[in-house]
């Protein structure tokens, strides 16, 4: 399956998960085999030089580990508050529809290691900032931020000036 067939199963949700918003549904791209294939292919050919991936939760996970798998490189879980038994770090930030925080798990990036984003949408910048936050405060270098979609109006590469981002599809 070409990519653009791939992207085009994305279904929009208006009101979801509140009134206004326009929620971007990846689970028909997640549930065909081949646009899945499709767009781990193409998240893992954006990647440059890279020690280890970070992939934020939830949707992220879905593509971070497969592209860590077909990259032979771990995958650093990025998880809402509360979620992890050990805390290395965590960073607040905001959402398109409310706040949040991120933390990452203690000692499993190293020090100088070179680490990709990876996430499913880029809407206002705040998930990205943390989880690069989280990776920085581990004393590693975030190489670049891979996502399936960006939400364009919601400009959130102006909360990533000097960021290398990759994103399959601006909507």
């Amino acid at each position: 399956m070409e990519l653009t067939d791939a992207l085009a199963l994305i279904r929009r949700v208006p009101d979801f998960p509140e009134p206004g918003v326009l929620f971007q549904d990846i689970t028909p791209v997640l549930g065909d085999p081949a646009a899945f294939r499709a767009v781990v292919d193409a998240m893992a050919a954006t990647l440059e030089d890279v020690d280890t991936l970070v992939a934020v939760d939830a949707r992220g996970f879905f593509f971070g580990a497969a592209v860590a798998y077909s990259r032979g490189l771990g995958v650093v879980p990025v998880r809402k508050a509360g979620k992890l038994p050990v805390v290395g770090g965590h960073a607040s930030y905001s959402l398109e529809y409310g706040t949040a925080q991120l933390e990452i798990p203690a000692d499993l990036i190293k020090p100088g290691q070179r680490v990709a984003v990876i996430d499913d949408v880029l809407a206002t910048g705040g998930t990205a900032a943390a989880a690069c936050e989280l990776v920085e405060h581990a004393k590693a270098e975030v190489a670049g931020i891979t996502v399936l979609m960006e939400i364009g109006a919601l400009g959130g590469r102006r909360r990533l000036v000097g960021r290398k981002i990759h994103a399959l599809l601006t909507v």
